[in-house]
């Protein structure tokens, strides 16, 4: 079926270390593709309601110290941490991982996924873009729109009042922001609303919610009914499709600026103080916790930043202390949704641009042998792992496997289109959807638009 639609985390080792808010106003909306902003999700047919959480292990997670692990392999490889047993037999975990360990009935794990590119720029914009298209290290502009932006054109939000995607603090991927989360050739309109704050701060809010200083909702009202006189006028004058799409995206702005349930949605506080204990009071487990207020809220697509994966060196002190926050968040977020009878609608997603290498270097990265401290693992896109559940995807599955030593796959090999693909599909949208770029060229979302059958 052919669719058409004219319309400070830590520094990496490349070196490198917008809007938070739509403006109440018509700045800027006059960019490709504008007169399909919202008519997109008026004439939607999807007839499911299912949101995302995509949790972003941004820098490159290990395959092989988390969910594929190697215990007989040469000591080199299979590491430091050992495997335990789950309550699904053969979907062993790292012993770091021990609250995960008892709901893997909830998630599946592919474990052949694999893009061959141990570049963090290329691997992020084809993990977030499903596309290659030339971006590296030497040439890190986005060249395609992310999936949660393309989401957001498709679907838009849930529930009106509500952004349909947002991202926690912040999109970001290898130091850009947005980078490969951001909207590029469809407008910075589908770029995420961005919460910014620290959601574990105990003042946390969103500034972006609240008005300027000085002007109140009357007074907005006044504003916004100039506004609609000169709109009026210039309609007589000039009856551009344009005109309808920023009238439509000016009242969506006003209603979740004005309105109650975005600020209510984003008030962290009122959450139970023991169940804010089990996500884990720090900036990830918070961070997660607000992104499931968020999609029982109302919104679609929602990412959440986990940065700091680039252990060349030193691997055993970073994932001992990483790994115990992941743990818990992710445990906590699929055991929430459930008792809140939400995991059939939303599902989840863990991953990063990469993979480390499964040979461990000797920690001195140039120099002597440990003198950075306990051995690291470096870039490797030919083996990583992606975890999915929820939202309508079978639970306690593994997919594919990779070699003895975790170099490549051996069985079921998959690529970054098939896990959009999936996503896709849990969402009610078309994986064979066309965009028009900025030359007018119909261009496929993904080039081999399959999901991953098993998991639906």
């Amino acid at each position: 079926m052919f669719r058409l639609h004219l319309g400070r985390t830590s520094g990496y080792c490349d070196g490198l270390s917008r809007r938070s808010f739509l403006q109440l106003g018509v700045a800027g909306m006059a960019s490709v593709g504008l007169p399909a902003l919202l008519q997109a999700k008026a004439n939607s047919s999807t007839k499911k309601n299912t949101s995302v959480i995509l949790i972003w292990l941004d820098g490159g997670p290990g395959h092989m110290d988390m969910y594929d692990m190697k215990p007989d392999a040469p000591a080199e490889y299979r590491g430091i941490w050992k495997p335990i047993k789950t309550k699904v037999p053969g979907l062993d975990l790292t012993e770091l991982y021990p609250k995960q360990a008892k709901i893997t009935d909830k998630f599946s794990i592919v474990r052949s996924l694999h893009h061959n590119t141990g570049d963090h720029f290329a691997g992020g914009h084809r993990m977030l873009t499903a596309q290659d298209m030339g971006v590296s290290g030497a040439n890190t502009a986005g060249k395609f729109p992310s999936i949660g932006s393309i989401v957001n054109r498709e679907v838009g939000s849930r529930r009106r009042g509500i952004p349909g995607y947002v991202a926690i603090p912040y999109g970001m991927s290898i130091g850009l922001r947005p980078g490969y989360f951001g909207g590029h050739f469809l407008g910075a309109q589908h770029n995420p609303f961005e919460t910014v704050n620290d959601a574990n701060s105990p003042n946390f809010n969103v500034n972006n919610l609240n008005l300027a200083q000085g002007l109140t909702i009357d007074r907005l009202d006044d504003r916004r009914s100039l506004v609609k006189h000169f709109d009026t006028v210039r309609r007589e004058i000039d009856q551009l499709p344009e005109s309808r799409a920023m009238d439509r995206f000016s009242a969506e702005a006003y209603e979740f600026v004005s309105g109650p349930l975005a600020r209510k949605a984003f008030d962290i506080h009122k959450e139970d103080a023991r169940l804010r204990d089990r996500y884990g009071r720090n900036s990830w487990g918070q961070s997660t916790l607000l992104a499931r207020r968020l999609v029982e809220a109302g919104s679609t697509f929602v990412t959440v930043h986990l940065g700091g994966w680039d252990h060349h060196w030193d691997l055993q002190k970073g994932y001992e202390r990483l790994l115990p926050q992941v743990d818990a968040l992710v445990a906590t977020l699929f055991s929430d949704l459930d008792d809140r009878g939400m995991l059939d609608s939303t599902l989840v997603v863990l991953c990063g641009e990469f993979s480390r290498t499964p040979k461990m270097n000797d920690g001195g990265n140039g120099g002597p042998p440990g003198s950075m401290g306990t051995p690291g693992r470096d870039h490797w896109g030919e083996a990583m792992f992606c975890l999915l559940g929820g939202g309508g995807v079978k639970g306690g599955q593994v997919i594919g496997s990779t070699d003895r030593l975790g170099l490549r796959p051996t069985s079921r090999p998959l690529k970054p289109c098939h896990i959009h693909a999936t996503i896709y599909e849990v969402l009610g949208i078309d994986p064979k959807l066309h965009l028009l770029d900025p030359t007018g060229r119909p261009v496929p979302v993904l080039e081999e638009p399959e999901p991953i059958h098993e998991l639906l």
